[in-house]
């Protein structure tokens, strides 16, 4: 069966040579125990240059020319290069980037990225088989399941797991490391949804690069953190955090990077606090996802709706989660601080859910909006205009998210909770109007880094309240 025929090779020409690449570099990793980490930089050095040579030397290749792709090559052996020069240079320093993170850097970049790859190459075979028309390499192109492919992700995510699971145990039994199987599970989850994002993320950086070092970071950074996860814990984490995940996909809520993000996210949360933390997160994006559809023919005739019919993406995700994300990750690391931390939690949660349901609420309403930064009249959907309606949709977002917390029992205080967080997404999302009207209004800021900040802010004014009231 053909699975990457002519057409596919035209629309995809990475596809053939990603294969090529998967087979030749999968098992690479077999041999990085047994060798010390400045002998594989003189490997992979000798190996870049090489393939630099061969760039040069097309003729040499022959027909593996067209299939290999060496700007791609290059682009992963560079990559697995800078992963070892980074580790030798901090063993220099007496930090640590275990050698076990790049050998399942390289599985997830190779067995994991070249199944998604036969898989989504296999699909859109089949997908345009049905196809009719006159020109359907074009159709193909500008169809949207070329990038949102959920088969593919799946399959990535799944085997980069099982693969990088397997190239750390290898790599650390061999070395006689003192490693938790917990751990290495746990970072190769991860790095496999890691790098699952970056793969689904359109980008012109070659994957092969943004692939290897994303999910290598990533991975580094949490074995850093030295917390250990049982690994029926992570299974459930994930498994639950995938499934709510692609069901905000199929109801196009979130497209498949907002899925993949969200997954990530969940999966952190709820290794690191509990599942109630990711539930009450998810209040927020169930709220905005309805809300977003709320009386949305009218706000796109304003011309102020959310593009794409309100489906969101991972810029949505991480602008309006990443403080939310660093707080849950806190409270497992530092649980002396649980009480504090669990308010700024709150707060950040709040000021995202108030400020989305005073968006999409407030540019409904029939009076005029005001400038928050001088009360003057202004136009619908103005960067910092403010209504009554959206203030009070505001106190509703944030009351809805205390009130979980308070049923979750993640505060002892009924009155306390209900202040506190109130009044942190309150006046979160009154910042975020105010970011709006200056920073955002003069092009130094944009929607997404506004919420980044609006979401800090609010987790702040949490904590600070928390502070000065207990």
């Amino acid at each position: 069966m053909n699975l990457i025929p002519d057409f596919i090779k035209r629309n995809d020409p990475c596809a053939h040579g990603q294969l090529v690449l998967s087979m030749i570099f999968m098992f690479t990793f077999l041999a990085f125990p047994f060798l010390k980490v400045n002998v594989l930089i003189i490997i992979f050095l000798v190996m870049l240059i090489a393939f630099r040579y061969l760039e040069t030397k097309p003729h040499l290749l022959k027909s593996l020319d067209t299939m290999l792709r060496t700007r791609s090559t290059q682009a992963f052996v560079a990559s697995i290069l800078i992963l070892f020069l980074v580790s030798f240079v901090l063993d220099s320093f007496a930090c640590n980037y275990p050698i076990f993170v790049i050998g399942q850097v390289v599985a997830i970049s190779t067995v994991g990225l070249g199944s998604a790859t036969v898989v989504r190459c296999h699909k859109e075979s089949t997908y345009m088989s049905l196809m009719k028309g006159e020109s359907p390499e074009r159709d193909l192109k500008n169809d949207e399941i070329r990038i949102n492919f959920i088969p593919s992700s799946i399959t990535m995510l799944i085997v980069g797991i099982i693969f990088a699971s397997l190239a750390g145990f290898w790599i650390v039994y061999w070395q006689g490391a003192n490693i938790s199987y917990n751990m290495i599970f746990f970072v190769a989850v991860i790095g496999s949804i890691t790098a699952g994002l970056f793969e689904s993320i359109p980008s012109k950086i070659d994957k092969n690069i943004s692939i290897p070092l994303g999910s290598g970071m990533a991975m580094w950074l949490f074995f850093s953190f030295g917390y250990s996860i049982p690994t029926n814990q992570i299974l459930f984490a994930l498994l639950f955090s995938m499934f709510l995940g692609y069901l905000a996909y199929y109801a196009k809520i979130a497209d498949i990077s907002a899925s993949l993000s969200a997954t990530l996210i969940g999966v952190l949360i709820i290794a690191f606090s509990n599942i109630y933390w990711f539930i009450l997160l998810l209040t927020f994006f169930i709220l905005g996802g309805i809300f977003t559809k709320y009386k949305y023919k009218l706000k796109e005739s304003m011309g102020i709706a959310e593009g794409k019919g309100g489906v969101r993406t991972y810029e949505n995700v991480f602008s309006n989660s990443t403080a939310a994300l660093i707080l849950a990750i806190a409270y497992g690391i530092y649980p002396q601080y649980s009480e504090l931390i669990i308010f700024a939690y709150l707060g950040t949660v709040a000021t995202a859910a108030g400020d989305t349901l005073a968006s999409e609420i407030g540019t409904t309403a029939q009076q005029q909006p005001r400038m928050i930064t001088t009360l003057k009249p202004v136009q619908t959907g103005i960067d910092g205009g403010v209504t009554l309606l959206g203030e009070l949709s505001s106190i509703g977002g944030s009351a809805i998210i205390a009130i979980f917390a308070i049923m979750f029992a993640m505060v002892d205080s009924f009155y306390a909770a209900l202040f506190i967080t109130v009044a942190g997404g309150f006046l979160g999302t009154n910042i975020d109007s105010l970011l709006g009207a200056t920073l955002q209004s003069r092009g130094l800021l944009t929607n997404s880094g506004v919420n980044f900040v609006a979401t800090f802010a609010g987790a702040i004014i949490s904590a600070g309240l928390y502070v000065l009231l207990f």
